[in-house]
């Protein structure tokens, strides 16, 4: 246990806009994530023992910065975000690294597919005045009996 108390979850100050950390979030996450999978390519390829090894470890690291960003970000932007971007790394070290070409047609799937994960991501949130009325009424209900 004095293994896990010596890594506590990372802090950022708290001056930093929520926006921004988690677009740092999800920046970070993606860029581990596509060096788990880059590792993951090279170890099967290869049997390369430092690529599963940096693999292992950054998938470690993954889930200690997914852990902590949830701290700041609501789970599902933070995922969404990171999966958005993943997604467009992967493609891209596919064609660079690899050299894999995919037809237009995909190319377009993914390019409709990634602006519909944007949307869900950056698209504002409705509020119903249920909620607020709701959550209004039951702390003025919890209070009235204290009050007597």
């Amino acid at each position: 246990m004095a293994v896990l108390d010596s890594l506590p979850l990372i802090r950022l100050p708290e001056s930093w806009p929520l926006p921004v950390v988690a677009t740092l979030a999800m920046a970070a996450l993606a860029g581990l994530d596509l060096v788990g999978a880059f590792a993951a390519k090279q170890w099967a390829e290869e049997k390369n023992t430092l690529a599963l090894v940096l693999g292992a470890v950054s998938f470690l690291v993954l889930f200690w910065v997914y852990a902590s960003s949830l701290q700041y970000a609501e789970l599902a932007v933070v995922t969404m975000g990171w999966i958005v971007l993943l997604q467009v790394g992967i493609v891209v070290v596919d064609r660079v690294h690899f050299g894999a070409t995919l037809p237009a047609g995909k190319m377009a799937a993914i390019v409709v597919i990634l602006a519909a994960q944007g949307y869900l991501l950056l698209a504002p949130s409705p509020t119903t005045s249920g909620t607020t009325v709701e959550a209004g009424a039951s702390s003025v209900s919890g209070s009235a009996p204290s009050a007597r």
